[in-house]
């Protein structure tokens, strides 16, 4: 069956808390063995290495861990179809799907801006989205130490995903580059 890719998007299934990863494993066989690699095409669980305060490992080295931002939620990336659907829904371990309101109807997607900021912060930048943004556009550094400033796009490097943006830094205009991740477009 082909699909146009133009109708992917993404969704929100929940879980049990802590289950999240050996739930989105589930829902990874099940692409292959329902056949659904042209519907199904990413299952995320939004996590994030994090500096332990004041623990070192063996090497002295300030120790990480790894914590799941949204607790209960993983997002897959699909085509919602009968099947997509039924085959997401019907997962050990989902216990539902955000937006759908019960009676069969389908639930509805994450809005692009707020899928954008989840991929954005877990480091899972795409052409998609780079795509999205043009010489010009007004953004917002979101993080590091030029937090909250904002400035326009003045180039855009998609092989590194880079961007250079004009900003006003102790009042005189200046180029800053950074990671396309670290902005938002406002």
């Amino acid at each position: 069956m082909a699909n146009n890719l133009s109708q992917k998007a993404w969704y929100v299934a929940t879980t049990y808390s802590s289950h999240e990863n050996k739930v989105a494993e589930n829902i990874r066989r099940r692409i292959t063995s329902f056949n659904l690699e042209d519907q199904v095409f990413r299952v995320i669980v939004a996590e994030e290495k994090v500096i332990v305060k004041d623990k070192k490992d063996k090497n002295g080295n300030p120790k990480e861990k790894v914590v799941n931002l949204y607790p209960g939620y993983l997002f897959v990336e699909m085509i919602m179809t009968d099947e997509s659907w039924y085959m997401v829904r019907n997962t050990p371990g989902v216990t539902g799907i955000i937006g759908s309101s019960g009676g069969g109807t389908k639930p509805t997607p994450v809005p692009a801006n707020e899928m954008e900021a989840v991929l954005k912060r877990i480091g899972l930048v795409d052409q998609v989205m780079l795509s999205k943004y043009n010489v010009g556009d007004k953004v917002r550094v979101i993080d590091g130490p030029y937090k909250d400033i904002e400035g326009e796009i003045i180039s855009l490097d998609t092989n590194t995903n880079m961007v250079t943006i004009s900003i006003i830094f102790f009042g005189a205009v200046r180029p800053l580059e950074i990671d396309f991740s670290s902005i938002e477009r406002i």
